[in-house]
């Protein structure tokens, strides 16, 4: 029998490596910001072109590396961090398994140049698909230069799956922030396509947080902190009347490193429970401390979950300590009337006489058990409200009303397909507890959920605007000022093309911030700020879809913002209305979710249910 198992060579066992390390450009610039921090550095540049397909370049003044560190340092499970499985157990470092800069080198052109402090001469070490190319003494600066040229250049399958550069550069942001967010006392910057993107100074982490996400955070954030024997937390929280309806601005960190923690994540939400809406979500910025032996982080190839020894108890301080948070420090704002100055003087000045007691006027006669009879107040008929026809209409026989000539030729074909009953549905709707909307077909009785309805309609409208021209735009009187974290702001910029065709007027107004001089015409002016940021909500949740285009995701998060028509009572004409419209769609039974919007409740059904017996 033939032997087939083998070694596999060291290029492609590397490259596999890279597959589970070195996902995306992010990757790459989350590892090499990570190293340059277990040097010691305090100044870190991160140089960036084509959202780092082209070049990421990282430069630190920490410690550096000898000539046969700096070899080393790209042999696979080469570390300074641990000598035995015990180590990994007491590790408050970034990098330890050794397989970051292997994985770079594997899937990239790579050159160092690095001298340590004490040294006079530094060396240049140049790499190629993990085949080192030449090494040599120069003259360098303390500290490490590494720069990651052309990468998955060796795997272009790979380098063909990457997003568009926005997508790309945004998930980069974001890996920017949650290394310089936790290390406020180290100064960063950061450049892409020689545009300087973020220039941060050694602060305090508020004053960080507000140099990363906008001045408007000085005035949102609370206070955090809470120490046990066993666990430290502190950090930020967002008031309760900030949150967002997008998830961005979430962050937790265990002994400095972010992490992904679901659980830890619900421990603050439920904090804010009844003080939030159900679909909007709380800023925070949380760092937990504590002993290494109390968690696993070695469970991920990019060590961004942990396991800890003891979770329930940190879920129970985590949530006292925000909950704490919001009810110290986050007061429900006074009521502020207008009040007369001379009034207002008067209640800070002590009064120059004796102020008369109130006296009080009583009826000596009455009686509160004596009954009066009035039967002189004829009684008046109440008011008729709207929507008090649809009762009277139930009970008289609506007109057999024909259909017109001008009935769209797609509504008939529509009809005819669902069996309707063209003499009786027009003109007879009838609408049950704001949600449904009941009309005779010939088999039995429609019933049309109106909200998924309303979301069909709205979402082949706007994909037909998004796909043709443009949509008349309702200019603001008073234009809006709208501001997003930097990964959200990345995703306006993108999709500022298609939110123009659907009719926002949307002009940059600084980094992360936009001024919104027109709106859509079916967008109330109150509403702006959340459609926006559910805009970027589903962007984020559906983009990484790639059967799912622009066009559509925006169209279908339109249609769910728009068609809030829940417990919203309908007229005869707006019912109608609604009716012809669904049906002049391509897909009347279906939402844009894949959802139902109707069902034809059969007349045998309708018979049974009155016939049945008790």
């Amino acid at each position: 029998m033939t032997n087939i198992i083998k070694l596999l060579p060291e290029s492609v066992a590397n490259q596999i490596a890279a597959g589970e390390v070195i996902q995306r450009p992010a990757s790459a610039v989350k590892e090499l910001l990570e190293n340059a921090l277990d040097a010691g550095a305090d100044t870190i540049q991160l140089i960036i072109k084509d959202a780092g397909k082209t070049l990421i370049q990282v430069l630190d003044n920490g410690s550096g590396m000898s000539a046969i560190d700096v070899r080393m340092s790209f042999e696979r499970h080469a570390t300074s961090k641990i000598n035995s499985a015990d180590d990994l157990f007491a590790i408050r470092t970034m990098g330890f398994r050794g397989e970051a800069l292997a994985s770079i080198a594997a899937i990239a052109q790579v050159e160092v140049r690095t001298k340590p402090h004490d040294e006079e001469l530094g060396t240049l070490l140049k790499i190629e698909g993990s085949k080192v190319i030449g090494q040599e003494a120069i003259a360098a600066n303390p500290g490490s230069n590494i720069a990651v040229k052309n990468l998955f250049f060796n795997v272009p399958a790979r380098r063909n799956f990457l997003k568009s550069n926005a997508a790309e550069t945004r998930h980069i942001i974001e890996e920017f922030i949650r290394v310089s967010l936790i290390n406020p006392e180290i100064g960063f910057s950061m450049t892409h396509n020689d545009k300087v993107v973020f220039k941060l100074n050694p602060e305090s982490l508020k004053k960080r947080i507000v140099d990363l996400f906008g001045n408007i955070y000085n005035e949102r954030l609370l206070t955090v902190e809470q120490k046990t024997d066993e666990v430290n937390i502190s950090g930020f929280i967002g008031k309760a009347e900030f949150a967002k309806k997008t998830r961005g601005e979430q962050y937790f960190f265990v002994n400095g490193r972010f992490i992904k923690h679901a659980y830890l994540h619900h421990a603050v939400a439920n904090a804010y429970h009844e003080l939030i809406p159900t679909d909007a979500h709380p800023s925070y910025f949380i760092h937990i401390e504590v002993d290494p032996e109390e968690i696993d982080i070695n469970i991920h190839p990019t060590k961004t979950e942990v396991n800890f020894r003891n979770a329930r108890f940190i879920y129970a301080v985590l949530h006292a300590a925000v909950k704490q948070s919001i009810g110290k420090y986050n007061f429900t704002p006074t009521l502020d009337f207008d009040v007369e100055p001379s009034i207002e003087a008067s209640l800070n000045t002590p009064p120059k006489e004796n102020i008369p007691i109130p006296g009080i006027q009583v009826n000596p006669d009455f009686n509160p058990f004596r009954e009066e009879r009035k039967t002189d107040i004829p009684y008046q008929k109440p008011d008729k409200r709207e929507g008090d026809d649809q009762w009277e209409n139930l009970f008289q026989s609506s007109p057999k009303m024909p259909v017109t000539s001008d009935f769209p030729e797609v509504l008939k074909s529509n009809t005819e397909a669902l069996d309707l009953e063209e003499s009786s549905h027009v003109g007879s709707f009838f609408q049950v507890h704001g949600k449904y909307i009941l009309t005779n077909v010939a088999s039995g009785l429609m019933m049309i959920d109106q909200v998924k309805a309303k979301q069909r309609i709205f979402y082949e409208q706007y994909l037909s605007l998004l796909e043709g021209m443009q949509n008349p735009s309702q200019q603001q009187l008073f234009p809006e000022e709208v501001h997003f974290s930097p990964g959200d702001a990345e995703i306006i910029r993108t999709l500022k093309k298609e939110l123009e065709k659907i009719g926002f007027i949307i002009e940059a107004l600084g980094s992360n911030s936009f001024v919104i001089n027109g709106i859509p015409g079916d967008l109330n002016d109150d509403s702006v700020t959340a459609t926006l940021e559910y805009i970027i909500e589903q962007h984020k949740q559906e983009s990484g879809d790639l059967a799912v285009n622009k066009n559509i995701i925006l169209a279908r998060s339109m249609a769910g913002k728009l068609s809030g028509f829940e417990n919203k009572k309908m007229t005869q004409q707006e019912m109608s209305a609604t009716f012809d419209q669904l049906f002049a769609s391509t897909v009347p039974e279906t939402a844009p979710d894949g959802s139902k919007i109707l069902t034809i409740v059969p007349l045998a059904d309708i018979d049974d249910l009155i016939k049945a017996k008790k």
